[in-house]
């Protein structure tokens, strides 16, 4: 057996066990369905144990995924995924420097629209204005989607972030049962903690000026790391899972990517944005944001339909923020 159907071979049987984490296959019964042989199946799983899959072989029985073997995989996101998103191109890395520097080195080579990248650890994760953001192994969805706008979509591809917020929300609220808030522009929180943040970068056409990509970067907190956060993320950073909670970030991710592509395809309806209104962590609430001249005080009065926040200042002005940080002020 070559390597490329040693590997082909390998994706199948993680495929299978990812779509029957509640019962046993036997080793002759993933043979039959792939058309290969037991020793190809027993190498395959052996090989997936050693990549860290948590496989149980019981005798009689067959190999089963436990229900805690918790890997981001192409596969295990695929079976997820809605129908028509499922041919939707999937790279997961064990370790890679930036989802979103890895979206962009593949859009250079040409890669279409819809392609995903996720990776369980990153060692230069982006945040805002040149931030780091904090990605450990084994306990968030770091993960980033190419999107090539046409010329009508430009438009509004403004709304993209907005647009990215309510869908992380919408599938933690669908998955999890959780009631994460939106802080204006690109954080979720839950439970008074930022629990995801994400990046949108655009890359426009040197000639025409158009934007030519959109790449959309979304980090998620799933789990508290093992060793905790570090000391000066301690107060602000929670993650999506309470201790003991076993949901796969397999499932998860897929939630989060049917409910972005589709918020994508109907960007210029604008209908999220009343979720991303009703979710909102700072309507209503004393705030102060950057400026050329430092913080301002002011009051958050509403989310406009273009994603840009309405405020209040002191002597009675309003004035809409489209860029930009905001704090709550705490009395």
């Amino acid at each position: 057996m070559s390597v490329r159907q040693s590997l082909s071979v390998r994706q199948e049987v993680k495929k299978l066990l990812e779509a029957n984490r509640d019962k046993s296959l036997s080793g002759q019964e993933i043979a039959d369905k792939l058309g290969v042989t037991r020793a190809a199946v027993w190498k395959a799983v052996n090989v997936l144990k050693q990549e860290g899959y948590e496989i149980e072989a019981v005798n009689n029985l067959g190999y089963r995924l436990r229900e805690e073997s918790d890997i981001l995989s192409a596969e295990g996101i695929g079976l997820k995924l809605e129908e028509k998103y499922r041919q939707n191109p999937i790279f997961v890395y064990k370790k890679i420097d930036s989802t979103n520097q890895e979206v962009k080195r593949k859009a250079l080579e040409g890669a279409e629209e819809g392609l995903v990248v996720l990776a369980e650890e990153q060692t230069a994760g982006k945040g805002r204005r040149g931030r780091s953001f904090y990605s450990p192994s084994g306990c968030g969805i770091y993960m980033s989607i190419l999107f090539r706008p046409t010329k009508e979509q430009t438009k509004d591809v403004v709304l993209v972030t907005t647009a990215a917020s309510v869908a992380v929300c919408r599938a933690i609220r669908g998955v999890l049962n959780e009631e994460p808030e939106i802080k204006w522009v690109n954080d979720v929180c839950l439970r008074g903690k930022k629990i995801c943040g994400i990046l949108t970068e655009a890359v426009s056409d040197f000639e025409s000026g158009q934007i030519d990509l959109v790449v959309v970067g979304i980090g998620i907190n799933y789990a508290v790391p093992e060793q905790g956060y570090p000391e000066q993320l301690r107060d602000t950073v929670g993650a999506v899972c309470n201790d003991g909670e076993k949901i796969p970030r397999n499932v998860l991710a897929a939630a989060v990517l049917n409910e972005l592509f589709a918020l994508y395809d109907s960007l210029s309806d604008k209908k999220y944005i009343e979720d991303y209104r009703r979710w909102s962590n700072v309507i209503g609430k004393e705030i102060r944001f950057t400026s050329d001249d430092g913080w301002v005080d002011a009051h958050a009065v509403d989310i406009c339909d273009d994603g840009g926040l309405l405020v209040e200042l002191k002597n009675g002005d309003r004035e809409i923020l489209h860029t930009g940080e905001i704090t709550l002020r705490v009395y």
